[in-house]
C-alpha cells in the first residue's frame, strides 16, 4: 500500500461527510464512506486491494478503535439509566424473543443456514447511532430513557454473541476467547478505577495537560491494543476488544480532553479507513447474480423494523421503537468477520448490510417523529 493509496482513501472518505451534511436527511457518515469504498473497491473501479495486508491492518485498528468509542458512549454512569434498567432490559428480552422466532424464518425461507446469525442481528441495536440521535434531537421522558438502557443492552448482549453465531463450529474456542477478553477488561477496571480514586490518573492528567504529552491517549491505545492482541490470540474479533474496553473507559469516567483526542484519531483518519476498506471487500455484483440476497437484505431490515415497532406491547412508543432498531456495529463486524472466515455465501455480506441501512433510513425518520413528542428545545446561553 502506498502513500497515493492512502491519500485517495482519505479523500473518497469525504463523501460521509458531504452526505451528511444536509440535516434534514440524518444519514450516518459512515455511509458516504462505505459508498466511497464500494466505488473505488472490488465493486468498482478496482483502485484499492482491501486484500493488503498495510491496509487490512490499518482498518482492523480503526474497527478496534471505533467500537472503543462506541462503547465509551454507553451511559453506563448515568443514574436515570440504572433506574430504568428493569423496564429497558425486559424490552430488550422481548426483542430477543421475537428476534429468534423470525431469524430463524429468515433463515428457513432463504436456506443460508445461517438462522443463529440472523437471530442476533434482528435482536441488535446500535448504541453509536441512537444515542448521538437522541442527544441532538434533546430527546427527553421516561420512555426515551428506557429505550436508550434498551439499546444499550442489546448492543452489549449482541457483540458478545456474534462472534459465537458468525462461525458455529469454533463457537466453543470463540466463548473462551470472549471470557479471556472480558476478564482482561474486567482486570483495566478495577486497576483504572484504582488510579482515578487514589489521585494519580488526576495528577498524571496535569501533568499531560501542561507539558503537552498526551499521557492518557498514548496509555489508553497501548491498552486497547494489547487487549486486541489478546483477542486475536484468542480467535476472536478486536469488536469485542474495543467494545469491552470501552464499557470499562466509560464506567471509570472518560477525561473530555481524552474523548477529544480519540475522537480526532478514531473519527477523523482511521474510522473513515476502516468503512472504506469494508466498503472496498464488498462485491456487490455478487447481488446482481444472486437477487435473493436482495431480497434477504431487505427481509432483515423489514423484520427488525417490526420487531421492534412491536415493542409498543410493552409500552414503547412506535416512533422511540422503530428508532432503537437502528444498527451499525454488529451488522458492520458480522460482514466483516464472516468476509475475513470466508463462512458468509456470495453475497451475503453486502445483504447484510443492505438490511442494516434500511433500519438506518427508518430510524432517521422515526427520529424526526419522536422529536415532535419527546424533545424539549436545547438550552439557550444568556
Amino acid at each position: 500500500m502506498s502513500f497515493l493509496s492512502l491519500a485517495l482513501i482519505a479523500v473518497v472518505a469525504l463523501a460521509g461527510p458531504v452526505l451528511a451534511l444536509p440535516v434534514r436527511w440524518r444519514l450516518p457518515v459512515v455511509l458516504g464512506e462505505l459508498l466511497a469504498g464500494i466505488v473505488i473497491g472490488r465493486t468498482g473501479l478496482a483502485l484499492v486491494d482491501p486484500g493488503d495486508p498495510t491496509f487490512s491492518l490499518l482498518a482492523n485498528i480503526g474497527f478496534a478503535l471505533m467500537m472503543f468509542v462506541a462503547g465509551t458512549h454507553v451511559p453506563v454512569r448515568d443514574e436515570q439509566i440504572r433506574s430504568a434498567l428493569g423496564r429497558g432490559s425486559r424490552q430488550a428480552a422481548a426483542a430477543a424473543i421475537g428476534a429468534a422466532v423470525l431469524g430463524l424464518l429468515v433463515g428457513l425461507a432463504f436456506g443460508t443456514g445461517h438462522a443463529p446469525l440472523y437471530v442476533v442481528l434482528l435482536a441488535s441495536s446500535s448504541a453509536a447511532l441512537v444515542l448521538p440521535i437522541v442527544d441532538s434531537l434533546h430527546l427527553v421522558g421516561p420512555p426515551v430513557v428506557a429505550m436508550t438502557a434498551q439499546v444499550a443492552i442489546a448492543d452489549i448482549a449482541c457483540i458478545v454473541a456474534l462472534p459465537l453465531v458468525v462461525d458455529p463450529p469454533h463457537a466453543g474456542i470463540a466463548a473462551l476467547g470472549a471470557l479471556a477478553v472480558a476478564a482482561c477488561a474486567a482486570v483495566l477496571f478495577f486497576a483504572l478505577r484504582s488510579l482515578e480514586r487514589s489521585g494519580v490518573r488526576g495528577r498524571m492528567h496535569r501533568l499531560s495537560e501542561n507539558r503537552k504529552f498526551a499521557l492518557e491517549l498514548r496509555i489508553q491505545l497501548a491498552l486497547l491494543f494489547a487487549l486486541a492482541g489478546v483477542a486475536n490470540l484468542s480467535h476472536v474479533s478486536v469488536m469485542l476488544a474495543g467494545f469491552s474496553f470501552g464499557l470499562v473507559v466509560a464506567a471509570v469516567g472518560e477525561p473530555r480532553r481524552l474523548a477529544r483526542q480519540l475522537f480526532a484519531v478514531s473519527d477523523g483518519f482511521l474510522g473513515p479507513v476502516f468503512f472504506v476498506w469494508l466498503g472496498a471487500t464488498l462485491n456487490l455484483k455478487d447481488l446482481a447474480g444472486h437477487p435473493e440476497m436482495i431480497l434477504l437484505g431487505l427481509a432483515l431490515g423489514a423484520a427488525t423494523l417490526l420487531l421492534h415497532a412491536a415493542l409498543r406491547v410493552f409500552g414503547l412508543p412506535v416512533p422511540l421503537g422503530v428508532l432503537s432498531a437502528a444498527q451499525l456495529g454488529v451488522p458492520v463486524a458480522a460482514a466483516s468477520i464472516g468476509t475475513q472466515l470466508h463462512v458468509l455465501l456470495p453475497g451475503e455480506d453486502a445483504a447484510i448490510l443492505l438490511g442494516a441501512l434500511v433500519t438506518i433510513a427508518a430510524s432517521a425518520a422515526a427520529g424526526s417523529r419522536a422529536a415532535k413528542s419527546f424533545s424539549q428545545p436545547a438550552p439557550t446561553g444568556g
